[in-house]
């Protein structure tokens, strides 16, 4: 009985769908948990860095918006091709420019050659996702797991991240305090040392993505077997004559998007692009020297406040799946993210820092619970040729509208203006939210509309799909 119960739990926690996924997939993860950690360790000390560099704030609010531009243009460019080129190539090639961005930001104090690094390398300004990884990964998830287990994978995929998070912050803060403090070093070298451990944890992500096998690359669309029985063949030939011309090698590489997934691309796009602009007014670069300068909290007290934050959002991921499994994606995606909205817009508010920590640490309740229902959302109402592609063009959105926040919120703070950031991010936020009610509550995703939930017709739905990714795209 105690092990019925106990298999009970671990299903509903998603951690039996872990367990029975591919080595690929827990791979996958655990690049993300790499990638995460220096993230959070970089963040921490990003806007501090530039500070003591001795540029203003409006200066770095520059700074960070150029760098989510330059990640713009280059996550349009990778993703798109990613399925063509290979995924374990561009994420070996992402994880090399993460090493390299992070040496120059080690050796090198000039502004410009800074931001070059930031542009073409990979920076995350944010503690976020940044780069082509998550689209990449995303889309090789879905491909490497069933439908039905696909909401638990996108929780743990998304625990172990923030997880990444919050051990970078705690690990950054009081390893920067102990150099600070007991080696006695000042900022300038404490922060570049960071970044050499920024840099060699890039390349130890490279040794994991091109360990990688050649599962997760994407099924190439196949030419039509050519009619062999001259029985069937056609009167006037085999046909070649009606083939239209080959499509050009450009064309080759670039997905085809269905007409059914654009319209719902076009409506994510314009909502997320609305929610990401928001989250650029308030990145964690911004929150974090926020405390430091209002409050002038320590690097260790810092950290350990982001690490607490990122844990609780880690777990609430877990009630995430379980919740969306019985309400659905979007319904979970609303009403968990919407409190966090509220929160958010509420941290500038207190003198106090006992009671700002307060409502940063409820935000953090909830913050992160709509991650993994939204990613399950998209893989599910877009066809399965279309995934890398769809999510890498809807990531480059999401990441052009938060490119221009980081720069609003520096000119704010230079004119003493730091909390209306925090409450238009928070009332924009809420705004995505009820969008995403009132747009996509009533909406079925592809597989359902086709299988009506059961499981024979959704066989069925499948084996339709590998057909029609079989097909010559000229002919569809």
């Amino acid at each position: 009985m105690a092990t019925g119960y106990a298999v009970k739990i671990f299903e509903e926690l998603g951690l039996v769908s872990l367990w029975n996924s591919k080595a690929d997939t827990k791979l996958l993860c655990l690049q993300r948990f790499i990638r995460l950690f220096a993230y959070g360790s970089s963040t921490l000390i990003l806007v501090s860095y530039l500070s003591a560099l001795h540029h203003s704030k409006a200066r770095i609010g520059l700074f960070m918006t150029l760098t989510l531009v330059g990640d713009t243009a280059i996550s349009l460019v990778l993703t798109i091709c990613a399925d063509a080129v290979g995924r374990r190539a561009i994420l070996g090639l992402g994880a090399a420019l993460m090493a390299g961005s992070g040496v120059v930001f080690a050796i090198s104090g000039n502004y410009w050659i800074l931001l070059g690094a930031a542009v073409l390398g990979v920076i995350s300004p944010s503690g976020n996702e940044i780069g082509p990884f998550r689209a990449i990964e995303e889309s090789t998830l879905a491909h490497l797991t069933p439908p039905a287990n696909r909401g638990d994978i996108y929780a743990w995929y998304s625990l172990i991240g923030t997880a990444g998070t919050a051990v970078g912050f705690a690990t950054s803060g009081w390893l920067i305090q102990y150099m600070m403090d007991g080696l006695k070093w000042d900022a300038i070298r404490t922060y570049r040392t960071v970044f050499w451990g920024y840099a060699a944890l890039g390349v130890v992500k490279f040794i994991l993505a091109i360990s990688l096998s050649r599962e997760i690359e994407a099924e190439k669309n196949k030419e039509p077997a050519p009619v062999a029985d001259p029985e069937t063949a056609p009167l006037l030939g085999d046909g070649a004559e009606d083939v239209g011309p080959k499509k050009s090698k450009l064309r080759s590489i670039l997905p085809e998007i269905s007409a059914e997934s654009r319209i719902i691309v076009i409506n994510l796009c314009i909502l997320f692009a609305l929610d990401s602009f928001a989250s650029g007014l308030a990145p964690l670069s911004w929150v974090t020297f926020f405390f430091h300068d209002k409050f002038n909290l320590e690097p260790g007290k810092l950290g350990s406040l982001f690490f607490t934050t990122s844990i609780i959002a880690a777990i609430s991921m877990l009630l995430a799946s379980s919740i969306a499994k019985r309400f659905g994606n979007v319904k979970t995606m609303v009403f968990t993210h919407l409190p966090s909205a509220i929160f958010l817009s509420l941290i500038p508010i207190p003198s106090s820092l006992p009671l700002a920590m307060t409502f940063v640490i409820l935000r953090s309740c909830t913050q992160s619970m709509d991650v993994a229902p939204r990613s399950a959302f998209l893989a599910a109402v877009v066809l399965p040729n279309e995934r890398t592609a769809i999510m890498g063009v809807i990531n480059v959105v999401k990441t052009s509208a938060q490119s221009l926040g980081p720069l609003i919120t520096g000119i704010l703070a230079e004119h003493k203006l730091f909390w209306v950031a925090f409450v238009a991010a928070g009332s924009l936020k809420a705004c995505y939210d009820l969008g995403m009610l009132v747009v996509f509550a009533s909406h079925r995703p592809r597989e359902d509309e086709v299988s009506g939930g059961d499981e024979g017709d959704r066989e069925e739905f499948e084996a339709q799909e590998r057909l029609r990714e079989s097909e010559d795209p000229e002919e569809r």
